[in-house]
């Protein structure tokens, strides 16, 4: 397949550019500088210049493609609410150009905010109060045709190289001379090595079930406390409680999400796509690269 994989360069969407290309498809990746497009040229991928707002860019590499992996993301969280505005529109973009066609087009969202069901975030589980507007802009398309699926990943997608929330909760750590977890630190995440999910997204479009969701779990329950006490071992800082305003004090930015119950399974995903998580644990990971 010719595949339109947006963020080719950034930690995820590299990944999966490599699995794609050593499964025998050939990519085109979305890039936003030269430093991006020398990253997807050098894994053996085409190029295709632009941003997640140059609408007309997203359609040509639309048009090109026998699907679609969406991964990129504006990871700026004070800004929250405009990168998901910029997200929806630009899934609407390459959704219509397949409007009326079999291609697959497969969508990155969070699962952070879902509601669990029985103490698990599940595939059934509804939207509920995520922030992030793509898995319902994905479904939305679905419903009006679009050959469109979506990949729900973890709190944590890990490896050497993150710079995602485990990274940022380490940072605050060093920062702030104590690693901190809100309240009793009894609420969970999931999380899934970076290489596992890139064969998820594989899988996810070379089998192509219009509006499917995938839960990409690998670890499904760790306590917050857990990771916070793992932190405080490798950096030889206290480990402690905060609550309320001290929250926000502590996390900045990530205080919203922090808070949130992020246990997830991921059975029907893995009986759907024949997929299972192969590479270490989140709690490994973080001991060998992470510190």
């Amino acid at each position: 397949m010719n595949i339109f994989v947006t963020g080719a360069s950034g930690f995820i969407g590299s990944a999966v550019v490599k699995e794609l290309i050593q499964a025998g498809h050939h990519v085109i990746g979305l890039a936003r500088s030269e430093a991006s497009a020398k990253i997807i040229r050098d894994a053996g991928a085409s190029v295709l210049l632009g941003t997640l707002e140059d609408l007309e860019i997203l359609k040509q590499g639309a048009s090109q493609a026998d699907g679609i992996i969406h991964t990129a993301f504006i990871h700026d969280f004070t800004q929250y609410q405009k990168a998901g505005e910029v997200d929806k529109t630009a899934i609407q973009t390459m959704g219509n150009v397949l409007a009326g066609t079999n291609k697959p087009l497969v969508v990155t969202s969070g699962m952070l905010g879902l509601t669990p069901i029985n103490g698990f975030i599940t595939e059934e589980s509804p939207v509920g109060n995520s922030p992030r507007p793509s898995e319902a802009t994905t479904l939305a398309l679905s419903e009006a045709g679009v050959h469109a699926s979506v990949v729900r990943l973890p709190p944590s997608v890990h490896d050497k190289g993150d710079k995602g929330f485990i990274p940022f909760i380490i940072a605050q750590a060093r920062k702030n001379g104590v690693s901190a977890y809100p309240e009793e630190g009894k609420n969970h995440w999931s999380a899934v090595h970076r290489l596992d999910a890139a064969k998820a997204y594989r899988l996810a479009v070379e089998k192509a079930a219009k509006g499917a969701v995938y839960n990409v779990v690998g670890d499904q329950s760790i306590e917050i406390k857990t990771i916070a006490t793992l932190i405080g071992k490798q950096l030889q800082l206290p480990v402690q409680s905060v609550s309320g305003e001290a929250i926000v004090t502590h996390f900045d930015w990530m205080g919203r999400f922090i808070t949130f119950e992020g246990a997830a399974i991921g059975s029907k995903t893995q009986e759907q796509l024949d997929w299972k998580p192969t590479h270490i644990g989140l709690l490994e990971d973080m001991q060998e690269n992470y510190f």
